[in-house]
């Protein structure tokens, strides 16, 4: 399996192959245009530049972190995987992998402690906790079964949540699960 490292490189050069700038070109257009938040960042990409939101993104954090270095802590995903919860990123990488897999019209919005991944609606929620990472979805009418536990004391915007251990836990029942989700906030 690919490191969180491995993979955001390969992102990287996925962007720079599919939109025909290089990063560092990318940082002196976003640099130019005098932009320092990311979602205005994010919009002036998607908007005057036809990126995809993921890649868009991707783009504009590594921006951020180029040009603002004491601002690097602001990546929402590294933000939630400090100290003992870094062991946990495989997990993540895993599970932002399948999302993003589905479709580039995931939208990750960053929120206290967790990720809110959103298409048309909020379908999936990722929240780092000490030993696992819970993954909070939106399924209508689906029962609870095994590990697809009811979520009314985790977070009530969710109707379930799966608590992931390890990235081989992320198997084609939990992206089965995870596709659903997906599908009905489309």
């Amino acid at each position: 399996m690919a490191t969180v490292e491995q993979g955001l490189a390969s992102q990287l050069r996925n962007i720079e192959t599919t939109y025909g700038r290089s990063i560092d070109e990318w940082i002196a257009v976003i640099e130019a245009s005098g932009l320092t938040r990311h979602g205005d960042i994010v919009r002036m990409l998607k908007v005057d530049h036809g990126l995809t939101h993921g890649a868009a993104n991707r783009v504009a954090l590594v921006a951020i972190d180029a040009l603002h270095p004491a601002s690097a802590a602001s990546d929402p995903e590294t933000s939630l995987y400090t100290g003992d919860r870094r062991a946990l990123l495989p997990i993540h990488a895993r599970l932002m992998a399948i999302l993003n897999a589905f479709g580039d019209d995931v939208e990750v919005a960053p929120k206290k402690g967790y990720l809110s991944l959103r298409r048309r609606k909020q379908f999936a929620m990722i929240k780092p906790a000490a030993k696992h990472v819970d993954l909070g979805l939106i399924l209508a009418e689906r029962a609870n079964e095994g590990r697809l536990e009811s979520a009314a004391t985790f977070n009530a915007l969710f109707t379930h949540r799966v608590r992931v251990r390890s990235a081989a836990e992320v198997d084609d029942e939990l992206i089965a699960w995870m596709r659903d989700a997906y599908e009905e906030a489309g």
